[in-house]
């Protein structure tokens, strides 16, 4: 019998049982595909990584990210947790100030810069590929079915669409926050209609208006094809949603070319998330997409699993 040690956190928030919840397997044990998968089903949060040594020595860590159904190239929470676990447990040197890391996912290498103040870390911050867009979704009568609204409930003026940086999200705008607040996910009309695209099995609803001041977007996310029927907090997500926000001219800069985007989540769950985005553009294009928050350990387990 093999015993597997994780560590329990919360991502993109400071309030124990608020944020995303993420499982770190984090001693580098050698663990088949098979058997990581079947421990994410067991756990049955919205992911859970297995922390690998780097194929490349120059890097610092490799990250496994499992959803219960799936293993995926890349996700936002579950890399700013792990690298906030590593820098806690002193399992990658910090320093004080900002430290630049190299992470290995799926989709290639994630540079990550951790923040450390007073011997505190205090934020992580991911910069994800750049998003690309994907195509319009014409039929809005339907997208807003699958939400249980209107389609008077959805932003007339801006496209239903998909965005990826690594996984692609089909981004449905709504128009209110109280529309928001009413989405109930229909799963028939979901696969019927969308479960079958990969373009369209991952749904990012969201609107402008927002229950706090200081957020710009509140967001929703179901995937039910990764075994998530809502999640509280999508780092996947939110580059490609900050993209899509710039590129719609649905946010002001906040400075040259420069834009800071914070996207609350998870509030209809009671695990409100804020996520802060980064954008930087040039003349023409979108060029870089980061996207960051704190995180807090919350528990720590065990694991028996026979050799």
């Amino acid at each position: 019998m093999k015993t597997l040690s994780y560590s329990l956190l919360d991502v993109f928030t400071t309030t124990p049982f608020g944020g995303n919840q993420l499982a770190v397997f984090y001693e580098e044990l050698p663990l088949g595909d098979e058997r990581m998968q079947q421990i994410a089903r067991e756990l049955n949060l919205s992911e859970t990584v297995f922390v690998q040594p780097p194929s490349n020595e120059a890097n610092h860590k490799r990250l496994r990210i499992f959803t219960p159904q799936m293993e995926l190239p890349m996700a936002g929470h579950p890399t700013i947790g792990t690298a906030f676990l590593l820098a806690d447990k002193g399992l990658i040197d910090v320093k004080e100030g900002e430290n630049s890391w190299v992470l290995e996912e799926g989709v290639g290498d994630i540079p990550v810069t951790v923040t450390q103040k007073d011997g505190t870390i205090t934020s992580v911050q991911m910069q994800q590929p750049v998003p690309q867009f994907g195509s319009v979704f014409d039929d809005r009568k339907l997208a807003a079915e699958l939400l249980s609204l209107s389609q008077e409930d959805l932003s007339e003026d801006l496209p239903v669409q998909t965005v990826s940086s690594g996984v692609p999200f089909l981004f449905i705008p709504v128009r209110s926050l109280d529309a928001m607040k009413k989405i109930q996910f229909r799963m028939d009309v979901w696969e019927q209609h969308f479960s079958l695209n990969d373009e369209t099995q991952h749904i990012f609803a969201f609107s402008t208006e927002t229950e706090h001041a200081t957020s710009h977007v509140h967001s929703r996310m179901f995937a039910p094809a990764m075994g998530i029927a809502e999640d509280p907090a999508t780092g996947g997500a939110s580059g490609p949603l900050g993209a899509y926000l710039v590129k719609n001219g649905l946010v002001q800069p906040a400075g040259d070319q420069h834009y800071m985007i914070i996207s609350e989540q998870g509030l209809e769950m009671g695990r409100p998330s804020f996520i802060e985005i980064e954008v930087q553009t040039d003349a023409k294009q979108i060029t870089q997409v980061k996207i960051g928050g704190p995180s807090i350990i919350v528990g720590a387990g065990e694991l028996y699993i026979e050799e």
